[in-house]
């Protein structure tokens, strides 16, 4: 109980570790910069669904479980995508430029980090050694970048800095309660554990293969995206080697 609490806290929080830069920037992040935050994070999470959500949840269950909670993650985000408010990075060279309104951004954002939550809290029920500090890390890797796109855009509506830093740590706190709820539902239905990982596998593949993937390469940074993709696959799969 003390381990899934403080991964998912530090999970959660690293959308607001993200978003520090903001109190000390003067201008704009570049594009190239932004897509080689977001590949980073697409290979990270990439290795951690692939090579440590989905083997154990094989090894919790069978084939037919790794497929259905799969599938249900994936529709799960797509329905998600379907009826929350999205962010569209409007590809300019010269910074980030956003169109929705601020309290839109903030309830999409918000929405998006529940599924991330549920896949903290589902590793940590797994028997597997690491699975959750592994899955928790990830999830938190992929959070810092998200975390300073929202206080970016927060900051260019005229709101303050520190503002823009508290509102976009405030989005990820979701995940602490559904990486909760997640635990004890698998924890106290043992069958619902391959699910599970299957089913946080799934999320993150949606999330790597339609939102991070293609927003990294809408600018002519494909080869510095693709580069930056491989090196965070090989981080997180030294780390899983490591651990």
């Amino acid at each position: 109980m003390t381990d899934v609490l403080i991964g998912s806290i530090l999970s959660a929080l690293s959308t607001g570790l993200g978003a520090v830069p903001i109190l000390f920037m003067n201008q704009a992040v570049t594009h190239r910069w932004k897509d080689v935050l977001l590949a980073f994070t697409a290979g990270i999470m990439m290795a951690a669904s692939t090579m440590s959500l989905i083997p154990e949840s094989l090894a919790s269950g069978s084939f037919y479980s790794l497929a259905i909670g799969l599938l249900l993650g994936v529709m799960t985000l797509t329905i998600l995508e379907q009826n929350i408010p999205h962010i569209d990075l409007e590809h300019s060279k010269t910074g980030i430029q956003f169109d929705e309104k601020a309290l839109l951004i903030i309830a999409a954002i918000t929405l998006h980090n529940l599924p991330e939550g549920l896949s903290v809290g589902v590793s940590y029920a797994s028997d597997a050694e690491n699975t959750g500090n592994l899955i928790a890390l990830a999830i938190g890797l992929q959070n810092a970048p998200e975390g300073l796109l929202v206080a970016l855009f927060l900051a260019q509506q005229n709101i303050s800095k520190f503002k823009a830093f508290f509102i976009a740590t405030l989005t990820g706190s979701v995940e602490i309660i559904t990486s909760l709820l997640g635990f004890y539902l698998t924890n106290f239905v043992e069958s619902l554990v391959s699910y599970g990982l299957a089913f946080a596998a799934g999320a993150m593949l949606f999330i790597i293969y339609k939102e991070l993937i293609p927003e990294s390469h809408g600018d002519g940074n494909e080869r510095f995206a693709t580069y930056s993709f491989i090196m965070g696959l090989l981080f997180m799969v030294f780390l899983i080697n490591f651990f």
